[in-house]
């Protein structure tokens, strides 16, 4: 089963715990703590909530599980967005046009770089995982030292920019869970 199918079939499970009103929005899948985990988003005029799913679509209760889940899966969602200055398609481009006018010494392992860092990325729906997250700052640092970049990481220091937005999102989480966490 791909990620899709096993995506959808979470969804159709998760959309029979909305309440009137209330739909669901989306699916987060996150391997954390050796377990995967489905984090499914509701949304009404009034509020949200999420519900977090094993993949036996059961419902999760255990906290930090949970919370590492909506942890992880914000942190990759970031790092794909920083990734390769947040435009990886754009820089791509500009980088073969450079070496079409100009084409300067390292040119190659910068364009390699850049084509490694895009096969990295996963189509969505992905896992987010710890592994992939890895994945992705290593080849984002390749690319950035391709490009000249030696001291410091843009893409570290964006990392690090969001972690206040990632710990306010999993205490969101906490707060308008579906159940109670243990």
């Amino acid at each position: 089963m791909t990620v899709a199918e096993d995506v959808g079939r979470i969804a159709s499970t998760a959309a029979a715990s909305a309440e009137a009103g209330e739909e669901l929005a989306g699916v987060l899948v996150a391997e954390t703590l050796g377990r995967l985990v489905y984090l499914c988003a509701f949304e009404s005029a009034e509020r949200h909530a999420w519900l977090a799913l094993g993949a036996d679509a059961e419902p999760l209760t255990e906290r930090r599980l949970v919370l590492e889940a909506a942890s992880l899966a914000a942190l990759c969602e970031v790092a794909e967005e920083s990734a390769g200055g947040g435009n990886l398609p754009e820089l791509q481009a500009r980088l073969a046009e450079l070496r079409e006018t100009a084409n300067p010494e390292g040119i190659e392992e910068a364009e390699a770089a850049a084509a490694a860092l895009a096969d990295t990325l996963q189509a969505e729906p992905r896992i987010a995982s710890g592994a992939y997250l890895d994945a992705v700052g290593s080849a984002s640092r390749r690319l950035e030292q391709a490009l000249g970049e030696s001291d410091v990481s843009p893409f570290a220091a964006a990392m690090q920019s969001v972690f206040a937005a990632v710990e306010e999102l999993t205490a969101d989480v906490e707060r308008n869970y579906k159940l109670t966490l243990e």
